[in-house]
């Protein structure tokens, strides 16, 4: 009886050391050995002022990875995801690049979060010759095109020119620009400012404020001052519910704009009734349940919406779809071409018709976004949910 229980275990040791998941945690989806996994790394803002963003971003990578751990991986390689917070910090965003590149030796790096931070490590990524899937939005992360660089959210330019498209259906002219002092914030108001002649706009007055800051009356009351008949805001930190509210206080009653920043219903809550009217670009995710069955991207947004928010009690926002996307997307060129970090970057780039929670992807050599002006819908916020703008 002994021999049989000493035998047992001897098998059951075997079995558990041939599997290239330990058998001790199944959940966990740990691979024993080196080839049977591939190290994503991602930076993200999980914590700090912009954790808006990166909380859901790491999120939603987690519970992807799993997911495609829980089926047996890719093509048999299971994901290792090793999250770096870098708490909105260029900083610490380009140590923990060399770190995943040099020491981890990932397959490729996610995020960070931040447009500023992106913009830090993109050199970091070309000379480490890492792909990289930036979770941030500005326009300047690919454009100019680098190799092993490419971004999920939608373009600024995009953001921008919808802004003023409907601008122009209201007949407004005249307007007041706030900018965060962020990587996100001055590259969207250099658009704002060199596409504005195209549409007939005039800026009349553009402030630039700290993306710390917690009262923005002095400069909500200078724009007040230049009678502008709409207000354009554009960040990604808690000040645009900031900016909001000391509008209101200030009695200034003219249509607020917001940048494609502001896809997080944490912002309207936090800005309370001073939300009410906000007019910003966003993709569909936001406004998914009120897609025609027949759309493609429903159920995608569906899924992941329905998904994420039941994971973690909490509503899902664009920033956590950013990362849906750019963790997916690397998913697909691996199932395409394999273990093989070239053949990965060149099916990303060449990767068409991906269905994801930012748009249709369709992108090229000269296009490391993938994405149009058509991945845009104009929302706003009515009692305080976010709507699409009635046409």
């Amino acid at each position: 009886m002994k021999f049989f229980r000493i035998l047992t275990a001897v098998i059951f040791t075997i079995v558990a050391l041939a599997s290239p998941v330990l058998a001790s945690d199944m959940q966990e989806y740990h691979p024993v050995f080196e080839a049977d996994k591939i190290k994503v790394g991602a930076i993200l803002a999980v914590t700090g002022g912009a954790s808006f963003l990166g909380a859901p971003e790491a999120k939603t990578m987690e519970m992807l990875a799993d997911e495609i751990n829980k089926k047996g991986g890719i093509n048999g390689k299971y994901i290792e995801l090793i999250i770096k917070d870098s708490g909105g910090d260029p900083q610490k965003a380009i140590s923990f690049a060399k770190q995943l590149i040099d020491e981890d030796k990932v397959f490729a790096i996610l995020g960070p979060s931040t447009s500023g931070e992106t913009m830090n490590i993109k050199n970091i990524a070309e000379e480490g010759k890492t792909l990289l899937i930036s979770c941030a939005a500005a326009e300047v992360i690919v454009n100019p095109v680098a190799k092993y660089v490419f971004k999920t959210p939608q373009n600024d330019s995009f953001a921008v020119r919808k802004i003023y498209a409907k601008m122009k259906e209201m007949g407004i002219s005249k307007i007041g620009v706030l900018a965060g002092n962020t990587g996100f914030g001055k590259a969207g108001k250099a658009q704002l400012e060199l596409i504005a002649p195209e549409f007939g706009i005039d800026i009349a007055i553009a402030e630039v404020y700290d993306k710390a800051a917690t009262d923005l009356t002095a400069e909500v009351t200078k724009v007040k001052a230049a009678d502008v008949q709409a207000v354009v805001n554009w960040s990604i930190v808690p000040a645009q519910s900031i900016v909001a509210k000391n509008m209101r206080q200030i009695g200034m009653e003219v249509p607020l704009f917001q940048s494609h920043g502001f896809g997080n219903i944490k912002y309207v809550k936090a800005a309370g009734a001073a939300a009410e009217g906000i007019i910003f670009p966003a993709g569909r995710l936001l406004v998914a349940n009120v897609l025609p069955d027949d759309h493609p991207q429903k159920k995608v947004l569906m899924d992941y919406k329905r998904d994420y928010e039941s994971k973690y009690q909490e509503d899902a926002s664009t920033f956590g779809g950013h990362g849906y996307d750019a963790l997916m997307i690397l998913a697909k060129a691996i199932e395409q071409a394999g273990p093989d970090r070239e053949k990965v970057r060149d099916a990303v780039e060449n990767m068409k018709g991906f269905v994801g929670t930012g748009g249709i992807f369709n992108f090229s050599p000269d296009n490391h976004v993938g994405l149009d002006i058509n991945s845009f819908e104009m929302l706003t916020v009515k009692n305080g949910e976010f709507v699409l703008l009635e046409k």
